[in-house]
């Protein structure tokens, strides 16, 4: 089987929806025996490990959404504060940039419910772990 070409405009166009938020970062949908298997604790170590549940983030809303940065800031610290804990990171600053400066919103790299990703990666070569 012959492998499949995708046209350069058409690779183009998915790298810049991705860049902006509407690709592949975007929640996918649980299933009810996710939900059952998830409900009350967070399902990654670092803050389930710390006895924090899923309403001290998402709220107590029916309709779980995505967590508000502002929320993530609320005990990860300012931007500008998380900027300078990740000045040193190299070969840049992940947490301050000239796309985002630093207000880029934590969802779009870090995932509580899914594997996090690099942002920067479909346009970069900037090989980040992302907790």
């Amino acid at each position: 089987m012959k492998p499949m070409t995708i046209p350069k405009a058409v690779a183009a166009l998915l790298v810049l929806l991705m860049a902006a938020g509407l690709g592949a970062a975007e929640a996918a949908p649980k299933t009810k025996a996710t939900a059952k298997a998830t409900a009350g604790t967070a399902r990654t170590s670092k803050h389930a490990d710390k006895g924090i549940t899923c309403a001290q983030c998402h709220g107590r809303a029916a309709k779980k959404e995505l967590v508000p940065m502002q929320q993530c800031l609320s005990c990860h610290g300012d931007t500008k504060e998380l900027a300078a804990r990740t000045a040193k990171v190299k070969p840049t600053n992940p947490h301050e940039n000239r796309h985002f400066g630093t207000e880029a919103d934590c969802n779009r790299c870090h995932h509580e419910h899914a594997v996090s990703e690099n942002l920067c990666l479909p346009c970069h070569k900037f090989h980040f772990k992302v907790p």
